[in-house]
């Protein structure tokens, strides 16, 4: 297995980018997405049942698409002490980090005798994609459902595509009991997406969609937003590691393919400015791969999307970092805390040697759903705040409103609506300032 050695010394920008386009969607797969989503919302559960039958081998009758709640308690029961306890203080941590993003305090500021509050509502209902396929992921459950619940929505779906004998794994099911989700439905991919969105007589609508999945998940996020709320369109999972002359290039290797064994579309990519590292964590990664029970995976991963990149100083690659402004931002340097001021753009910074991104993923309380392939630069990590939208409430006094009169005057002349204008003069002149 060889790693693309690059040298952005002199072109970071120009490397950014190119590692940005490695995987293009495919129109194929783009055709794909579309046509799914058509028939769901044509058609309902019964383009929802066909393609559920033909992908995610969920059951042939419409009752068994949706998990039973003596289900749920069943799954719950049978966890291991052990599993149970991790998924537990994952919700904990998640709870103590989210809990200062509550949604129910509104902002009030006095203007005079003029009072405007910020009002902040959390969605209706919600629905929280976990993805399945190749491996079950209760953290995702975690990570979806506990904001949404402290954000207070009042329903929260989970859906999750079904293993190969039609039923969801039972740890994912443990982990919707335990994190109290309202409803989980077997099914995944593109149709699972569009029947959130549209609603069918089987699955009600819902307001938001979150959640990581593959590219037909992903493109079909992109295609119902507008109709619905979305955390984001996420791309495969990524990380780019800075380190310097110091970091154990074991360490470095293990976080790469930590990334690379998620899928054959992972980004893993290592920066340093130590020349000699590159070899060492070449030879660190054939070492660790010859054990990973997901080395088809992984090598599939670091041959298309890896890099060992070498670059002139550690300036310089936080640089490029920023340019990339990836998903996972390992900071495995010697003084980490010296170079985080630099850092603009990450969905999250792991600081110093024993801090590995799996901390993250996992139990360190922060959320992993985080934005992807380059979307760092704009967008931020799930939390309470994607559950909630903000109202103003405007309360104007008659003192008030004769006050800003003249300002109303003056603009709305000056865009040509006359009306505007009129609305705040008839309330004035209407009494002869008796009211008050």
């Amino acid at each position: 297995m060889q790693c693309e050695r690059l040298t952005a010394a002199e072109h970071p920008a120009t490397t950014a980018a190119a590692l940005r386009d490695l995987i293009p969607a495919p129109e194929s797969v783009r055709e794909r997405v579309a046509e799914i989503i058509a028939e769901v919302r044509g058609h309902g559960d019964v383009a929802l049942l066909d393609y559920t039958r033909r992908f995610d081998t969920a059951g042939n009758e419409p009752g068994a698409i949706k998990v039973r709640d003596d289900e749920l308690e069943t799954a719950k029961a049978a966890l291991s002490p052990e599993v149970r306890h991790g998924i537990e203080r994952a919700i904990e941590n998640l709870e103590a980090v989210m809990v200062g993003g509550h949604a129910h305090e509104p902002i009030a500021v006095e203007l005079g005798a003029n009072r405007i509050v910020q009002r902040r509502v959390p969605v209706d209902r919600a629905a929280v994609y976990v993805p399945g396929g190749r491996a079950p992921y209760p953290s995702t459950v975690v990570m979806g459902v506990v904001p949404a619940r402290m954000a207070g929505v009042a329903h929260i779906t989970v859906c999750a595509p079904p293993r190969s004998d039609g039923d969801v794994d039972p740890v994912v099911l443990a982990a919707a009991a335990l994190t109290g989700a309202s409803a989980v439905y077997r099914m995944g991919g593109a149709q699972a997406i569009a029947a959130l969105a549209y609603g069918t007589s089987l699955i009600r609508r819902v307001d938001k969609i979150v959640g990581p999945g593959n590219i037909y998940v992903a493109l079909a996020k992109s295609r119902v937003f507008g109709e619905v709320g979305i955390d984001m369109v996420a791309g495969p999972s990524e990380v780019v590691v800075i380190a310097d002359a110091a970091a154990d290039p074991e360490w470095i290797a293990g976080d790469m393919l930590a990334q690379a064994e998620h899928d054959p579309m992972a980004r893993a990519l290592l920066i340093t400015d130590t020349s000699a590292l590159i070899p060492r964590v070449e030879a660190a990664l054939q070492r660790q791969l010859e054990t990973l029970p997901r080395r088809t995976i992984a090598e599939q991963a670091l041959r298309a999307n890896g890099a060992l990149i070498r670059v002139a100083n550690l300036d310089e690659a936080v640089t490029l970092a920023n340019l990339l402004a990836p998903e996972h931002l390992e900071l495995l340097v010697t003084a980490p805390a010296s170079l985080l001021p630099r850092v603009k753009h990450a969905g999250a910074v792991f600081l110093g040697g024993h801090t590995p991104e799996v901390v993250g993923d996992y139990v360190a309380g922060p959320n992993h759903v985080l934005p992807t392939a380059g979307t760092a630069r704009f967008a931020s990590p799930l939390s309470t705040e994607d559950f909630v939208k903000r109202s103003s409430v405007i309360e104007y006094s008659r003192g008030g409103l004769r006050a800003a009169a003249p300002h109303l005057t003056t603009l709305t002349r000056i865009e040509g609506l006359t009306g505007h204008g009129n609305a705040a003069a008839l309330r004035l002149d209407s009494d002869g300032g008796k009211r008050p």
